[in-house]
């Protein structure tokens, strides 16, 4: 199949078909191999490149800015108070003056609909780094991850993500296995499953692809005979600190620990996470969930976070080499 993305937007899983979306994990591992023997070419060169980061980000934005400079092009990074974005200036005028600008835009924010409008009306191509209900960039990486550390296809693996499962890397994992045809299980309490609406959209593509597809509260009945177990942190961005004693009694029956990974039954079984985790007390926040809640770590343990099983270093380089795909493959020549 001849998969041709230039000028194509990357604003959820859905916008690309099964195809287009495994090509850019084979080309995303095709630049990482350049990379690393030196052979990479450039094929951004004398591009420029927008940045809008309305929320903070290490991962996101260190992959697009050493992926842009990689591949030969410029950016301009556009910082939470580094522009007139929804105070003096629409989302729609915005989009209209940085696409005269720039080739490419990226976009990490709450609202949705603003990459959407983005999209709509810039002219050029708009990636999604994130937004409250999706992170497309982050699931090129996890796949490409999962396919590193497997000898089978994708659509013969079996992952779980466990915790709160209301937020976009749930709602993006589900959609995602789903498009591609995985087994995806998600473990959570019924309240904080995944959303109808999305729940819906993973049904759709399930039955075209052969998915399975698994929302249960029932965390050791999930785990079992899978590939990966996979979490994120509890509290998403923008949530209050209120909400956190709430969340960990909810949560602690989800935490990724030795006895979950021991109930899965595969000694193989690896370990995900998009990061930041909190898994030990080294940081701020760390220090005052153990002080007010008495928890040494939340989402997975440190024993589980740094023992063989762990790739969440291997997924956190994956970033860089993915999301480089999607600018080539869609800004490129």
């Amino acid at each position: 199949m001849s998969v041709d993305l230039r000028g194509r937007s990357f604003l959820k899983e859905v916008d690309f078909t099964r195809e287009e979306f495994t090509y850019l994990i084979d080309l995303a591992a095709a630049l990482r191999r350049d990379k690393r023997a030196g052979t990479e070419v450039q094929r951004l060169p004398g591009r420029n490149i927008a940045l809008i980061f309305e929320k903070t980000s290490t991962r996101t934005r260190s992959a697009f800015e050493v992926g842009a400079h990689d591949q030969g092009a410029h950016v301009t990074y556009l910082g939470p108070d580094e522009s007139h974005i929804g105070h003096k200036e629409s989302m729609k005028d915005t989009a209209r003056v940085l696409g005269r600008m720039f080739d490419g835009i990226e976009y990490r924010g709450s609202a949705h609909e603003n990459v959407e409008i983005l999209a709509r009306y810039a002219g050029v191509p708009v990636w999604n780094g994130l937004t409250d209900q999706w992170h497309p960039t982050q699931m090129l990486a996890d796949m490409l991850t999962m396919r590193d550390h497997s000898t089978r296809a994708l659509h013969e693996l079996a992952y779980c993500y466990l915790g709160d499962a209301r937020n976009n890397t749930a709602n993006s994992l589900l959609v995602t296995g789903a498009l591609l045809g995985m087994d995806v299980r998600v473990a959570a309490p019924a309240a904080l499953w995944p959303s109808d609406e999305v729940r819906g959209i993973a049904e759709q593509l399930a039955a075209a692809s052969g998915a399975r597809l698994t929302v249960t509260d029932d965390a050791l009945q999930a785990v079992l005979d899978v590939d990966y177990l996979y979490t994120d942190v509890w509290l998403s961005m923008g949530e209050p600190e209120a909400a956190w004693g709430e969340r960990i009694k909810e949560l602690l029956p989800y935490q990724v620990n030795a006895e979950l990974v021991s109930s899965t039954r595969n000694p193989n079984v690896k370990f995900l996470h998009c990061l930041p985790a909190l898994h030990n007390r080294d940081t701020e926040v760390g220090e005052t969930l153990f002080e007010k809640w008495g928890v040494s770590a939340l989402e997975v343990t440190d024993e589980v976070f740094e023992s063989d099983a762990s790739i969440v270093f291997d997924q956190a380089e994956n970033r860089l080499h993915t999301i480089k795909a999607i600018m080539v493959a869609t800004a490129g020549d």
